[in-house]
């Protein structure tokens, strides 16, 4: 129900929730496929990002320019699309919005969504 919420809103069309360790998927909408390469260096960023700055941002063996990096979000660009990865206290939110939408609208709907998780123990 969270991806589809995340989807409804018309800010995100792709998005996937991981378990905290990057381990397992809680939920992806179809074809939202992350290699676990992927998975582990956006879980690493979260605690380093200098690998993410170095080397960029990948999400389906795409590459995007990494915008902020901390301990609780990574954004990433690549032209008018972008990635945006949350971590909560057991997950990590992650969601892709396409060309059209506005990065901070998007960025707004999943902060939301995480917040909420994290305010429910999650």
């Amino acid at each position: 129900a969270y991806i589809d919420n995340l989807r409804a809103s018309g800010r995100v069309d792709r998005a996937a929730i991981y378990s905290k360790a990057g381990d397992s998927v809680w939920a992806k909408s179809d074809g939202f496929d992350l290699a676990a390469p992927e998975i582990t260096e956006i879980c690493s960023g979260f605690d380093n990002p200098s690998g993410l700055q170095a080397k960029g941002l990948h999400a389906q063996s795409v590459k995007y320019f990494l915008l902020r990096a901390d301990d609780r979000s990574i954004y990433g660009k690549k032209g008018a699309e972008g990635l945006i990865c949350v971590r909560t206290k057991q997950a990590i939110l992650i969601a892709h919005y396409p060309e059209g939408v506005q990065p901070g609208e998007a960025t707004k709907i999943v902060e939301q969504l995480a917040d909420y998780l994290i305010s429910v123990g999650y």
